[in-house]
């Protein structure tokens, strides 16, 4: 597997689409899936078919969930036939991991043969759609799978939509929310992020205040997410208390001190209107002391925050420890007790390779 250099301290990260451009299709033929009912409009008017045949294939892409443009039999025959090659820009399923609770973790192959996860996380209320940005991810952070596997290149648009319909038609129900928790940073592929969070919305239907978008942060970013003024909810895994436990999970965090998260955090929160999700892996005997509590309270009083807390899922590579519930406990009522908001969210499917990764790695 390729890899791309890591960010550094001296050379921030920046996109990653110039070094390594997503699947095989040419300009020509750019994958169909993610455009916008107005762009796919334009499409069939270039093809020489009247405008209404836009939105019917826009119905079909998001609503029927076609596959190909041989299914869309409100076309004739002839101009099938004609597009029989033109790409939608779907992913085939190539093995399902399924918990006894419903969860269900996909590994997706990609046109170009990559593989990506995506997972399906069914309640009788919700059904949440964990999705990848990149395949693999350049971070390296030290408790992850993903990041153990080194970093191939980012997915296009089509590629992250794609996961949403794919989850949502094996389920055979309507998603209700997406996560991008999955392989990748996020903010190091920002321009097809944005966009499939615009598909997502608008040609999907999925509101962007059920959609949530982790980085692990990247200078700069932020400020800049801040403008684009989405209602959808920015995670930042912080997951230590101090600068110096950060850069003993996290390669590049030394680029990008805790203080200059936070302060840029508390920037956005300003822009935008919208609070700040901190996300922070609790890792037994590392960082879940109370004297950490105390810390990550010092650091995000004062600003619309909320912590969410993640006891880790152990994986092979590495020897952290999940905390029981008497220290997670623990930790959550410190933080109470200083006023800041706080959650605990237990993984589902633990038995089904449950840390990000932890499957396409198995499956290698």
């Amino acid at each position: 597997m390729t890899t791309n250099p890591q960010p550094t301290a001296e050379q921030p990260a920046t996109e990653t689409v110039e070094q390594a451009k997503p699947g095989k299709s040419s300009p020509e033929k750019k994958p169909l899936l993610g455009l916008s009912l107005p762009e796919l409009t334009e499409w069939v008017q270039q093809q020489q078919q009247p405008g209404y045949r836009g939105k019917q294939l826009h119905n079909w892409i998001y609503d029927k969930g076609a596959r190909s443009l041989a299914d869309i039999t409100v076309f004739s025959k002839q101009w099938r036939e004609q597009l029989a090659d033109y790409p939608l820009g779907r992913s085939t399923i190539s093995h399902k991991s399924i918990a006894s609770d419903g969860t269900i973790k996909y590994l997706l192959q990609l046109t170009d043969g990559q593989i990506i996860e995506a997972v399906g996380i069914p309640t009788e209320k919700r059904l949440t759609v964990c999705v990848s940005s990149q395949v693999g991810c350049p971070m390296g952070c030290d408790f992850c799978a993903t990041g153990k596997g080194g970093f191939t290149r980012n997915l296009a648009t089509h590629e992250i939509v794609d996961q949403v319909l794919t989850v949502q038609e094996d389920f055979g129900r309507r998603v209700s929310h997406i996560v991008f928790m999955g392989m990748g940073e996020p903010l190091l592929n920002t321009e097809n992020v944005l966009a499939a969070v615009r598909s997502i919305n608008e040609d999907i239907g999925i509101g962007q205040r059920c959609i949530t978008v982790s980085t692990v942060g990247i200078r700069d970013r932020i400020p800049q997410l801040a403008k684009h003024r989405g209602q959808f909810t920015l995670a930042v895994s912080l997951h230590a208390s101090n600068q110096k436990l950060r850069e003993k999970l996290i390669p590049n965090a030394g680029g990008y001190p805790i203080e200059k998260i936070i302060a840029d955090c508390r920037e956005y929160v300003k822009i935008s209107g919208r609070r700040v999700t901190f996300e922070y892996i609790l890792l037994a005997e590392f960082n879940d002391r109370p004297e950490n509590a105390e810390e990550l309270a010092s650091l995000l009083r004062g600003f619309q925050s909320h912590v969410n807390l993640i006891p880790y899922n152990p994986i092979q590579e590495v020897d952290f420890k999940r905390p029981d519930r008497l220290r997670v406990q623990a930790f959550v009522e410190a933080l109470e007790k200083r006023h800041i908001a706080v959650s605990v969210r237990y993984s589902r499917g633990l038995e089904a390779d449950a840390a990000c990764g932890q499957l396409r790695a198995s499956k290698a």
